[in-house]
């Protein structure tokens, strides 16, 4: 019976070990960005793309404010509310003593720079598939943006959410460096999922997740429920969204349906970042959605 316990103590401890290596934060190479300089006036176009003020200015910003990444915004979900925290160039509360490497793996890794794993409440699963060229300029264009002294404020997430070492395994089983539509024919194809899938992280509203909150990518962009609890998010498959190429373009443009409705909720702060990208990219999106299959069904 002793040596029976003693290899069940010791097997529990190999297990154990072996967990806490494979949930260790993946750090991206120290040398992927050594002697890269960005471009702030390409990285405004990606901030613009990427959505970052809309989750990173204060609650009630309003036109220039909102290029004050104080943070603040909590955002509801079943496994707690979390608060997006100061990213402007801020030495003491922002992230202006980060530096080029660790923003990269806080946004392509979801790693801070103290080695802890971020909630994926930050979209780091689709800012993994960012070309680097896009991540240094983007990294170039927040330090120009005004810093902001607000403190951030802690996400209210119980036990045994709030084990930051459980993301780790959150992360083997969701983050993945494939693309959800693998088929991409022509160039405008490929910025579209660039866009939809990377840069705008459409499929974090639009798609369903499962009981641990990952997203269901066999129903990619088929619709979901409001992770606030009201309401559902509509889908974007063909199936679902029965408008031509041209009102989805014309929709990211102006917020206004076929029906003359007009964007709501949180797409009214996507719609006025797509307003300021090129009609090409627009156009790219709308493409993207008309190629998805029906129901969002990519397995």
């Amino acid at each position: 019976m002793r040596k029976a316990l003693g290899i069940v103590v010791v097997a529990a401890l190999a297990a154990a070990a072996a967990g806490w290596v494979l949930t260790a934060p993946n750090r991206l190479p120290d040398a992927r960005f050594s002697g890269m300089t960005g471009d702030p006036a390409a990285g405004e176009r990606v901030f613009t793309a990427a959505g970052c003020a809309s989750c990173h200015h204060a609650p009630d910003a309003s036109d220039d404010e909102k290029l004050v990444l104080s943070g603040g915004q909590r955002f509801v979900s079943e496994f707690g509310t979390f608060v997006a925290p100061n990213i402007s160039p801020d030495p003491e509360h922002g992230i202006g003593t980060w530096g080029l490497s660790n923003f990269a793996n806080a946004v392509m890794r979801g790693v801070s720079p103290s080695g802890r794993h971020l909630y994926p409440a930050f979209p780091y699963t689709a800012y993994a598939h960012m070309r680097d060229t896009d991540v240094v300029d983007l990294w170039a264009y927040l330090l120009t943006l005004p810093a902001s002294q607000v403190p951030s404020e802690p996400h209210e997430v119980a036990f045994p959410f709030n084990i930051r070492r459980g993301v780790g395994a959150w992360k083997l089983l969701y983050m993945s460096d494939g693309w959800v539509l693998d088929d991409v024919p022509d160039a405008q194809l490929e910025r579209g999922r660039y866009l939809v899938e990377a840069l705008a992280h459409c499929g974090e509203c639009h798609t369903p997740r499962d009981g641990l909150g990952g997203l269901d990518t066999s129903a990619w962009l088929s619709g979901a429920p409001n992770p606030n609890g009201t309401g559902t998010i509509p889908g974007l498959t063909p199936d679902r969204l029965d408008w031509d190429a041209g009102a989805i373009a014309y929709y990211l443009e102006s917020g206004f349906t076929p029906d003359y409705d007009s964007a709501g909720g949180h797409m009214v702060a996507v719609v006025e970042s797509f307003a300021k990208l090129d009609a090409a990219d627009r156009e790219a999106v709308a493409a993207y959605l008309k190629a998805l299959p029906a129901g969002g069904d990519m397995d």
